[in-house]
């Protein structure tokens, strides 16, 4: 399938499943049911910075949610072993992040991009940036010399990320993006009108009130609660490192046509 052209919704779901982007992914079974429990024992970590209070406190709760929403398998008797991400439910959050893409290029929107994938997603941030930019839009400059988790925020093809060591940094934390949003509050500059994001940067936008599209993995739940109480917009399932990063560019390129727009 050429990079350049977008896959129809049948091809799209076709190719998640066979790179296993979603379908039966990688990500077991007993490292969601993991991750669900410590979210409900209020294990701020799995929080990705949203406030959930006790409203998520039975972890039976939150596998519906992430059933409905994700598609992880509902049976709570399912304790080990294989566990799924439904492509038609990316594909429909997909549509649904196009929406909001295509509103902030109508409107000429301040955006923000961040990722704690830099080693996966920054390939898929960086192609919607440029395409919102050919569209009108400001793509939000971060303030240099931000300090966040023992390193710097830095950003990298309009992706703000997380650096130590002269490494970019997987991380689930949202004190990269309270650095960004506090820093720009300082300097005098409104917040972003829409963040493009994962992990706690997306989750830590949306509770400052951003309207947020989020993508998380089947083991991260936060920001699936996130939307579906509404703080939220759109959080997008799959599996969020596969091994070849040039699997996401058939659904990079199904989200910008769905959007209508102009590929850089």
């Amino acid at each position: 399938m050429p990079i350049t052209a977008a896959p129809s919704r049948s091809e799209l779901i076709d190719h998640l499943v066979r790179t296993r982007i979603a379908g039966d992914v990688a990500t077991p079974r007993e490292n969601n049911l993991d991750h669900y429990r410590r979210l409900a024992n209020g294990d701020r970590h799995y929080w990705l910075g949203l406030e959930l209070g006790d409203r998520w406190s039975d972890e039976q709760d939150v596998l519906a949610v992430m059933a409905e929403r994700c598609g992880v398998v509902d049976d709570p008797g399912h304790r080990q072993g294989q566990d799924t991400i439904d492509p038609e439910l990316t594909v429909a959050a997909l549509d649904r992040a196009a929406v909001e893409l295509r509103k902030a290029a109508e409107a000429g929107h301040r955006v923000l991009f961040a990722t704690g994938h830099p080693g996966a997603l920054i390939d898929l941030h960086s192609k919607v940036a440029n395409a919102l930019r050919l569209a009108g839009c400001e793509i939000v400059r971060v303030p240099l010399g931000l300090i966040a988790d023992q390193g710097v925020v830095v950003q990298l093809a309009d992706i703000a990320m997380h650096e130590r060591g002269a490494t970019l940094w997987h991380t689930h934390s949202p004190e990269p993006m309270t650095a960004i949003l506090d820093a720009l509050q300082r300097e005098g500059e409104p917040l972003p009108d829409l963040v493009f994001a994962d992990h706690g940067w997306a989750g830590c936008a949306a509770q400052r009130g951003v309207t947020t599209v989020g993508f998380a993995d089947c083991n991260d739940p936060a920001l699936f609660l996130g939307e579906a109480e509404g703080t939220l917009a759109v959080t997008v399932p799959l599996d969020d490192h596969v091994i070849n990063p040039r699997y996401y560019e058939p659904m990079t390129a199904y989200l910008l046509e769905a959007a209508g727009l102009t590929p850089a």
